[in-house]
C-alpha cells in the first residue's frame, strides 16, 4: 500500500481531560483503500484517538490537526464527520433493540418524499444493503431477535448507507465467535475491494495479522511506530513487542495446579427460556469443581453457556424447571443473588456495562457494592475503608485511573473490567464464575488476568471460566466442558484436550457428562 496516497493524517493529536493526558502528540497516517490497525494496551488511547477523528470529540478539545483527503478538518460533531463520509462503529453497538433491523439502518437518514418517510423506498434499499453485507433476514426483524454477529452486519449495512469512505470499527469481533469472526472479516476485505479504507481496532492479533495491511501501535498515549504487515514481516509476537513494550515469553504465566476434592456439584440442572415456553436452555446439567481446579466452558454462541452460568448463580436467568446444587457436599438453595453470594460464589457477568457496573458510580463504591456488609459498621458504610479497599484492588490489578474516585464510565474496556473482577474479588467467593474475562482486554491485561485466577485456584478456591476463545481454555484450564444447544456434551482433561477435539463436541449432540 505504500504508493497509495493518504487518506487520512493525524499530526500531532494531543488530548487531556482532567487530570490525565489520554493522547500526547500522536501522528497516524492511512493510506487510500487499506486496512489499517491501530494496537495498544487497554487505556493507550486508541478509542480516544478515533472519537477525535470522527468528532465525539469536536474540533476545539483537542490540540492538533485532521487532515482528510488533503483538507484540514474541523469536526464540530459525528454529523459532520459522517457528512465527509467518515463513519464509525463503536464496541457498543448503537442499535435500538425495539426497532427492526431496516429502522435501524435508516435512524436519523429515512428516505422521504415532501416530509413523510417512504417506508417502500427505505425497504428497497435496506434490502438490497442487506445483501451487500450478507444479511438474508427479514428487515421488519426487531434487532433484539438477532446474534450480536449480524447486529455488527446491521452497523455496516448502515455505514454504507451514509455512503462510507472511512470505516472504522472498533473491537468488531470481541463478542463474535469464530465463525462470525471470520465472516465478518472477510466483508472488511470485501470493503476493501470496492475502495473503502478501514480502521479498525482489535486485541485479537491473530484476526490483525491475517486482513491488516498496516499497523500503527500506541502506548501510553503516544504514537510508537507503523509497521508495514508484509514488508516488515509482522506476527504477533511482533506486535505485541510494540504494545507492551517488551517480548511475552508465554501468553500464560507458569502454573502448577494443587487441586484437592469436590468443592461445588450441579446436577440434574434444567432451566426453561425466559420466554419461549417450549424451548430448553439447560437440559439435564451435570458437572462439578474441585479445589483449586480451573474450569473451562466451551460452547458456540447460543450454545447455553453463559445461560447455565446466569441460572446458577442466584436462578438470575431462565424459569427454573429441576436440579440440584452442592457446596462442600452439602446441598444449598440459591433462589436469588443474595442467597448465591452467601453460598460463596460469584459470578463476573460477560455484559460488565449492562449487568456488571453501574456507570453512574465510581470505581470505590462499584468495587465494595457486592459485599458492603464488610466495610459497614451498624448501617453505615465506613468511607475510609471502602477508598482502602478499593485503592488495594486498583493496586494489585494495576487499573489505570488517576483516582479510585473516577467514575467508572470514563474507564477503557480493560480497566472496566478490572473493576468488575475486584468487585467479585472483595466477596471472597469460594466459586468464582468468569463469563468471558478476558473480552476486548490486551494482551498484557490478559497475562495478568490469568495471574489472578491461577492465585485464587492456588487459594483453593474454584475458578469456572467461560470463553469463545478455545486457545484461552486450553491455556488456562484443568478440565473443559463443552456445550451444545442447552446440554453438556463432553469433558475433557487438560492432556487430552485441543481445538479439534473441542470443537467436535461442541457441534454435536451427545449423552451428558460429568
Amino acid at each position: 500500500m505504500s504508493d497509495q496516497p493518504a487518506i487520512l493524517q493525524m499530526r500531532s493529536i494531543t488530548k487531556e481531560f482532567p487530570g490525565v493526558k489520554a493522547l500526547s502528540d500522536v501522528n497516524l497516517t492511512v493510506k487510500a483503500g487499506e486496512i489499517h490497525a491501530i494496537c495498544g494496551e487497554n487505556g493507550a488511547g486508541k478509542s480516544t484517538l478515533m472519537k477525535v477523528l470522527s468528532g465525539v470529540y469536536p474540533y476545539g478539545t483537542y490540540s492538533g490537526d485532521i487532515v482528510y483527503q488533503s483538507e484540514v478538518q474541523e469536526f464540530k460533531d459525528i454529523r459532520a464527520s459522517e457528512h465527509a463520509g467518515i463513519v464509525i462503529i463503536h464496541q457498543e453497538l448503537a442499535l435500538i433493540p425495539e426497532l427492526s433491523i431496516m429502522e435501524n439502518i435508516f435512524l436519523g437518514n429515512e428516505p422521504a418524499k415532501r416530509g413523510i418517510i417512504d417506508w417502500k423506498e427505505a425497504r428497497r434499499r435496506s434490502l438490497d444493503l442487506m445483501a451487500r453485507v450478507g444479511l438474508s433476514e427479514d428487515p421488519d426483524t426487531p434487532i433484539k431477535e438477532i446474534g450480536v454477529g449480524k447486529q455488527q452486519l446491521v452497523e455496516i449495512a448502515k455505514a454504507l448507507n451514509k455512503s462510507v469512505k472511512l470505516l472504522i470499527l472498533d473491537e468488531p469481533t470481541a463478542a463474535l465467535n469464530e465463525t462470525d469472526s471470520q465472516h465478518l472479516l472477510d466483508l472488511i476485505l470485501g470493503l476493501k475491494g470496492r475502495g473503502i479504507t478501514s480502521i479498525i481496532i482489535s486485541h485479537k492479533l491473530n484476526e490483525i495479522e491475517q486482513i491488516a495491511d498496516s499497523i500503527t501501535i500506541i502506548r501510553d498515549g503516544k504514537s510508537i511506530e507503523t509497521l508495514d504487515v508484509k514488508a516488515d514481516g509482522v506476527d504477533e509476537d511482533r506486535i505485541i513487542k510494540g504494545m507492551v513494550g517488551r517480548t511475552l515469553e508465554s501468553r500464560f504465566p507458569d502454573h502448577t495446579p494443587s487441586i484437592g476434592e469436590v468443592l461445588f456439584e450441579v446436577k440434574d440442572w434444567t432451566v426453561q427460556h425466559p420466554t419461549v415456553a417450549d424451548r430448553l436452555v439447560c437440559k439435564g446439567s451435570n458437572f462439578f469443581v474441585r479445589k483449586g481446579e480451573i474450569v473451562g466452558f466451551a460452547g458456540l454462541m447460543g450454545a447455553g453457556r453463559t445461560e447455565l452460568a446466569r441460572s446458577i448463580f442466584g436462578h438470575s436467568y431462565g424459569k427454573f424447571l429441576g436440579g440440584r446444587t452442592f457446596m462442600h457436599g452439602k446441598e444449598v438453595k440459591m433462589h436469588n443473588v443474595t442467597q448465591a453470594i452467601d453460598a460463596g460464589l460469584g459470578y463476573v457477568t460477560e455484559d460488565r456495562k449492562t449487568l456488571g457496573l453501574n456507570l453512574l458510580d465510581d470505581i470505590k463504591s462499584t468495587t465494595v457494592a457486592a459485599a458492603l456488609k464488610k466495610i459497614t459498621r451498624g448501617l453505615v458504610v465506613d468511607e475510609n475503608r471502602e477508598y482502602q479497599v478499593a485503592e488495594e484492588y486498583r493496586k494489585s490489578l494495576r487499573t489505570k485511573t488517576p483516582s479510585v474516585d473516577e467514575g467508572v464510565a470514563k474507564l477503557s474496556g480493560g480497566n472496566q473490567q478490572k473493576v468488575v473482577l475486584a468487585k467479585w474479588m472483595f466477596t471472597d467467593p469460594e466459586l468464582l464464575i468468569l463469563d468471558e474475562p478476558t473480552r476486548g482486554i490486551d494482551v498484557g491485561a490478559k497475562y495478568e488476568i490469568y495471574g489472578i485466577i491461577q492465585r485464587l485456584a492456588n487459594q483453593g478456591k474454584g475458578v469456572i471460566v467461560i470463553s469463545s476463545e478455545l486457545p484461552e481454555l486450553l491455556g488456562l484450564s484443568d478440565r473443559i466442558y463443552t456445550i451444545f444447544e442447552g446440554a453438556i456434551t463432553g469433558v475433557l482433561d487438560k492432556e487430552e484436550a485441543t481445538q479439534e477435539s473441542l470443537m467436535k463436541l461442541m457441534t454435536q449432540a451427545r449423552k451428558n457428562a460429568a
